[in-house]
């Protein structure tokens, strides 16, 4: 005898719950993404959006420019983070050193787990932004709440976001933020590179000029670049305890000093022992741009968001500007960057 096949309908909590409904194709294209949520597309419906250098569009959300997919990461990230009293955050606006920061802290707080920089250590067979993930771009996206246990203690996160736009567990906790700062002419320069290097053949390239002027307009992922800077300048002279800034140009004049600052803001300096072991220039080597960019993972390998390691080292030289901008942008730059940064104590230069 065969057997009887149920005709009986499922219930309800044996069915997956239905797809969210596609968006109506009569919304702009960006609001179409149907991976974005409600939430972010009622959102990005009434925010400022203007062309961007590598993204079709941005937004410009509390007072910064964000890209239609970050956007659904800030959110998220606003939302749903909370953070640690033991967390420590990296943070950039974009090109400013990112990567070397992210691999020197790391270095720096794995040390004893990883005491011989020359062998099985993560740093030689993964790209630091695997290792130190943004928050924003990596762990909060299409609205995802993520994990975060498998962290540890202290966790290590980066972000470009600005202070305005941090979630409010940060602002609230003890955690530590270390923020990098570049001088704005290599920042400029380097994000045009960037993010020709990564649009698509039928996009073209951006034009130099055309990119220049939104970045002095402050139409830039994460910009405008001053208003990011000085609000973690601010930040770190009414909470010196709470917010290290750190400058670029310092890191590659001195790093050793600046290293051993870092450690000391973090609790966990060098001890008497490790100085005369070297441990302070093994870490330095391990993440000197020379070394990173030659590894074969930071060669030919490519993150789990589609891009290629190589993409993030080019050249990471103070005054690379120098072969790109004509003496008017420079002038234009340079009077922005005065009016920016009056009466708040903040240089940046841009030579060493």
């Amino acid at each position: 005898m065969s057997p009887t096949l149920s005709t009986a309908a499922p219930t309800s909590q044996s069915l997956p719950p239905p797809p969210p409904p596609p968006p109506p194709l009569d919304l702009p294209k960006y609001l179409q993404d149907s991976q974005l949520t409600q939430e972010c597309r009622d959102l990005l419906s009434i925010l400022p959006t203007e062309k961007g250098w590598l993204s079709t569009h941005l937004h410009q959300y509390q007072g910064f420019w964000y890209a239609t997919r970050h956007m659904q990461g800030v959110l998220s990230c606003q939302k749903h983070f909370k953070a640690h009293d033991t967390d420590i955050l990296l943070v950039t606006t974009p090109k400013s050193g990112t990567t070397w920061l992210k691999a020197i802290t790391f270095a720096l707080l794995n040390r004893e787990n990883y005491p011989d920089t020359t062998q099985n250590h993560p740093l030689l067979t993964a790209n630091p932004h695997d290792l130190v993930p943004f928050l924003e771009l990596k762990l909060y996206v299409e609205g995802q709440c993520p994990d975060l246990a498998p962290f540890g203690s202290p966790r290590l996160f980066s972000t470009h976001l600005p202070t305005v736009s941090l979630p409010e567990s940060v602002t609230a906790s003890s955690c530590k933020l270390v923020y990098l700062c570049r001088n704005p002419r290599d920042v400029f320069v380097s994000f045009w590179h960037f993010t020709n290097k990564l649009r698509l053949h039928n996009m073209g390239t951006n034009s130099l000029d055309e990119v220049y002027d939104k970045f002095c307009r402050g139409v830039s992922i994460y910009g405008p670049f001053w208003d990011h800077v000085l609000g973690y300048w601010r930040e770190s002279l009414e909470m010196p305890h709470k917010v290290f800034f750190l400058k670029y140009e310092d890191l590659k004049e001195k790093p050793d000093v600046n290293l051993r600052r870092l450690a000391e803001f973090l609790g966990c300096p060098f001890s008497a022992e490790e100085e005369t072991e070297g441990v302070v220039d093994e870490i330095l080597k391990l993440c000197s741009f020379d070394n990173l960019s030659n590894l074969e993972v930071n060669r030919i390998a490519k993150l789990s968001s589609g891009e290629e390691n190589n993409t993030f080292f080019r050249r990471g030289v103070v005054g690379d500007w120098m072969n790109y901008l004509t003496d008017e942008m420079i002038e234009r730059l340079d009077q922005i960057t005065e009016q920016k940064l009056q009466g708040s104590g903040l240089k940046l230069r841009c030579v060493l």
